[in-house]
């Protein structure tokens, strides 16, 4: 018999509202895309902002989920991946007894994050450095906007 899954896909959580959203949308176009395999698919922050790890783990199995399983959208396995993560989820499921539930490693090293920092840098030299996202903010510079800053 094969256990229905739920998967929840958490971040840190951020005081700002445009990093959370972020989140949110990239649940909602991995739930649109892989939809034929995960029905079931909900946003959440490990902390500062909600839906929270229990409130997601929560509303999986309330659309019917026995299994969760948690994706970190993190790069690296740090402190929060190792430990916090793990610990959240796991008082999370206290509640739903006879659900199971699984968190996967990070994002980690793949050829696929090569692949987007290589997108990200070819962007930038595409647009000769004046891209409209970051054209006139502090992340994007030049050597006489640089020397001022250092004074």
């Amino acid at each position: 018999m094969s256990l229905r899954n739920g998967i929840v896909i958490v971040d840190h959580g951020s005081r700002r509202a445009e990093s959370n959203q972020m989140l949110e949308q990239v649940a909602a176009l991995f739930g649109e895309r892989f939809k034929d395999r995960y029905a079931i698919v909900e946003p959440a922050h490990m902390e500062i902002a909600e839906p929270s790890i229990a409130t997601a783990y929560g509303k999986c199995v309330e659309r019917g989920a026995q299994r969760v399983v948690v994706c970190p959208f993190f790069l690296g396995p740090g402190k929060h991946w190792t430990q916090d993560i793990p610990r959240l989820t796991a008082e999370a499921a206290e509640k739903y007894p006879g659900t199971l539930f699984h968190v996967t490693p990070t994002l980690g090293i793949d050829d696929l994050i090569l692949d987007l920092l290589e997108k990200r840098v070819n962007s930038c030299d595409a647009h000769d450095y004046l891209c409209d996202t970051c054209k006139g903010t502090n992340r994007a510079g030049t050597v006489e906007q640089k020397s001022k800053l250092s004074r």
